[in-house]
C-alpha cells in the first residue's frame, strides 16, 4: 500500500451539493469484520434521515481474524440500539449465553475461582457488599463462604443454569446480568444486512493507496482497478495492519509487551461433547493460558501463549492435549503485540478494533472496546472543522478506557502463586503501572477499590479476581462495622440460602436455550427473596460492566 499527498482535482463540494453548513457528508469505514460492521450498523442507526452517505470498503481476500467469540453485558445495549431480536440474534449467530468466567489455575494449580457479571450480594448497609463479607470472613471465618457464593450468576452458571433477569425487583431472580458467547463471522453478517438495510453502500475492494490532502488529512483510498473512493471522514477498521491510522497517518503505538507478555495465540475448534455451559473457561498454563468458549455447535478453544517462554511447536501440543473434543478445524495462528495507539482519532480517521489497539482476549473486551469507542464517537461526532478539542477528548476517554482495561488484564498475571515456573515468575514478580499499585496498596489495608474515570471494571470485577487469586486484605472497612454484629450473622447465611434457591429454580441452560430457538422464552421463575431469605430484598443487578450504551452515555 501506497500513500500520496497533495490530490486536490476532484476534490467532493459540499456547496455543490446545495448545502452550506459543516456537516459531514460521507463516511468510508475500511474494512469490514466485526468492527467494521457494527461501525456501519450504529451509524446508520444513528443518523436516521440525515443525509450522510456511509460506504464501507472490504475485500473478500482479506482473512478476518478473531481470537474469541465471547462478550460482556454491554452488547445488550447495541444489539437493542440495533432491533436485533434476541431469539434471531441466538439462531443466527449459533449463541449461547454467558454468567462470566471461570478462572482455572490462575492463582496455584488446582485452583478456580469464578468472575461473574454484575453485583455480589444485597445491599445491607452504605458499603459496597464485599466489605461486609471480609467482616465475616474476619469474625466467622470460612463459615461465611466464598465470595462467589454471594453471586446468582456464579451460582447459577456453575451449576449449568440460566434464565433471563426477573423483571420483579422482589425475586431473587432479577440480580442476574448476561452476555453471549456466538460466532463472530455470523455476527457480522447479521450486522451487515442491518446496515445494508439501512443503506450502507458496500463496496468489494483491496486498498492499494492511500490518498491525502495538502494538510495532511485524508483524502480518498484507492482500491484495485484503480477505483478512488473519496470521503471526508475515515474509520479505520482494517486490522493490525492500520492501513490508515498508521500506514497513511503514521500514529505510533504504545507497545505493553512488557507487562503484558503474551505476544502468539492459537485457535482451534473442537466438537462439542456434552451441553454448552453459561460460562467462559479460561484456563493456566506453562507460559499463558487457554480459552474455551461454548456455542451451540462447537467449543471455540485457543491457547494464548508467550513466544519468549514457549515455543509454537509446543504450545499447539499444550492446545491440542487440552481439547474437550475432536479438532473441526486446523489451527489458526496469530500473532500480536498487546497495546494501543498513541491517538485513536487522528486528523480525520478514527481507527476501532484492532486497528485502534489490542487487548488479549483474557475478560472478552474486545467487542466491547468497539462499542465503547463508537459510542464515544457518536457523543462527539465531528464536523468537517474536526475540532481538535473534540479530537483530543476522544483519544483522552479511549486512552484512559484502554489503560484501565490494561491493568486489570495484568491483575490476573501479577497476582499469581505458581512458583517456579519461568514464565509465572516473570509476570508475578516484574514492576506494574503506577495505576494499578495504587489499585493494590488500597485493597491491601482495607479492602478498599474505587471506580475511576468511569472504567469498565469496578468494585465486584476487581474483588472477584482479587479474592479468586489469594489477595487477601489484612482488614475492612471500618464503617462496616457499623452494621450490627447479630444482623450480619444472620443475614448472610439467609442470603447464601436465597441465591442457591434461586439457582435451582432456574432452568438449564441447554434447556433455556433450546426453548429460545424455538421462540419461546419462559419468564423467570417467580422466587421471591422474603419467602427464602427473610426481609431483604435482592435488588436488580447495578452490573458494574453493563456500560457504554451506544449513542446514551456522555
Amino acid at each position: 500500500m501506497k500513500t500520496r499527498a497533495g490530490w486536490t482535482e476532484g476534490a467532493l463540494s459540499w456547496e455543490d451539493k446545495g448545502m452550506d453548513d459543516r456537516s459531514i457528508r460521507k463516511v468510508l469505514i475500511v474494512g469490514g469484520g466485526t468492527a467494521g460492521w457494527m461501525a456501519a450498523a450504529a451509524l446508520s442507526r444513528a443518523f436516521g434521515e440525515k443525509p450522510v452517505e456511509i460506504v464501507l470498503v472490504e475485500s473478500e481476500a482479506i482473512g478476518i481474524i478473531g481470537v474469541g467469540e465471547a462478550t460482556i453485558p454491554p452488547i445488550l445495549h447495541l444489539n437493542q440500539l440495533l432491533g436485533l431480536d434476541e431469539n434471531d440474534f441466538l439462531r443466527r449467530t449459533r449463541a449461547t449465553f454467558k454468567l462470566g468466567i471461570e478462572f482455572v489455575g490462575w492463582g496455584a494449580p488446582g485452583e478456580h475461582y469464578f468472575h461473574p457479571f454484575g453485583r455480589y450480594g444485597a445491599d445491607i448497609g452504605t458499603l459496597p457488599f464485599h466489605q461486609y463479607w471480609l467482616r465475616a470472613k474476619h469474625e466467622a471465618g470460612e463459615s461465611a463462604g466464598r465470595l462467589e457464593d454471594y453471586s446468582l450468576p456464579s451460582v447459577a452458571a456453575l451449576c449449568g443454569k440460566f434464565c433471563r433477569p426477573s423483571p420483579d425487583p422482589k425475586n431473587t431472580l432479577s440480580n442476574l446480568a448476561y452476555a453471549f458467547h456466538f460466532d463472530a463471522a455470523l455476527y457480522a453478517a447479521m450486522l451487515r444486512e442491518v446496515a445494508e438495510a439501512a443503506g450502507v453502500e458496500r463496496q468489494e475492494g483491496r486498498v492499494e493507496e492511500v490518498l491525502l490532502r495538502e494538510d495532511g488529512f485524508v483524502r480518498a483510498v484507492r482500491l484495485d482497478g484503480d477505483r478512488i473512493v473519496e470521503a471526508d471522514f475515515f474509520i479505520d477498521c482494517s486490522g493490525f495492519r492500520g492501513l490508515l491510522i498508521e500506514g497513511a497517518l503514521a500514529t505510533g503505538y504504545e507497545d505493553w509487551t512488557h507487562w503484558l507478555p503474551c505476544d502468539r495465540a492459537i485457535a482451534m475448534p473442537c466438537a462439542n461433547l456434552g451441553d454448552p455451559a453459561p460460562y467462559t473457561r479460561s484456563t493456566a498454563h506453562e507460559a499463558g493460558w487457554q480459552w474455551r468458549i461454548p456455542l451451540q455447535h462447537r467449543l471455540g478453544n485457543g491457547h494464548v501463549y508467550s513466544s519468549a517462554f514457549m515455543s509454537d511447536e509446543a504450545a499447539e501440543d499444550v492446545l491440542r492435549a487440552n481439547l474437550d473434543g475432536e479438532p473441526m478445524a486446523e489451527p489458526n495462528r496469530l500473532r500480536f503485540v498487546t497495546g494501543r495507539r498513541r491517538k485513536c482519532w487522528n486528523r480525520n480517521v478514527v481507527a476501532l478494533g484492532l486497528a485502534s489497539g489490542f487487548m488479549e482476549p483474557l475478560e472478552s473486551t474486545s467487542i466491547h472496546l468497539v462499542q465503547a469507542g463508537l459510542s464515544k464517537l457518536l457523543n462527539q461526532f465531528p464536523d468537517r472543522d474536526f475540532h481538535q478539542a473534540d479530537i483530543d477528548f476522544y483519544n483522552r476517554s479511549v486512552g484512559i478506557e484502554y489503560d484501565r482495561i490494561r491493568d486489570f488484564l495484568i491483575l490476573h498475571y501479577h497476582a499469581n502463586r505458581r512458583v517456579g515456573s519461568p514464565f509465572w515468575d516473570h509476570v508475578r514478580t516484574m514492576a506494574v503501572p503506577d495505576t494499578l499499585t495504587e489499585k493494590l496498596d488500597l485493597w491491601r489495608n482495607h479492602g478498599r477499590i474505587f471506580r475511576i474515570d468511569d472504567e469498565l471494571f469496578g468494585e465486584a470485577s476487581w474483588a472477584a479476581v482479587l479474592t479468586g487469586q489469594g489477595i487477601n486484605p489484612r482488614g475492612y472497612d471500618p464503617l462496616a462495622d457499623a452494621y450490627p454484629s447479630a444482623k450480619l450473622a444472620s443475614v448472610m447465611p439467609r442470603m447464601r440460602a436465597a441465591i442457591a434457591a434461586g439457582a435451582r429454580a432456574m432452568p438449564r441452560h441447554a434447556d433455556f436455550v433450546a426453548e429460545c430457538l424455538a421462540g419461546g422464552s419462559a419468564p423467570a421463575p417467580v422466587l421471591r427473596s422474603q419467602s427464602t431469605a427473610g426481609a431483604f430484598t435482592l435488588s436488580p443487578p447495578r452490573a458494574p460492566d453493563a456500560v457504554h450504551p451506544i449513542g446514551i452515555a456522555r
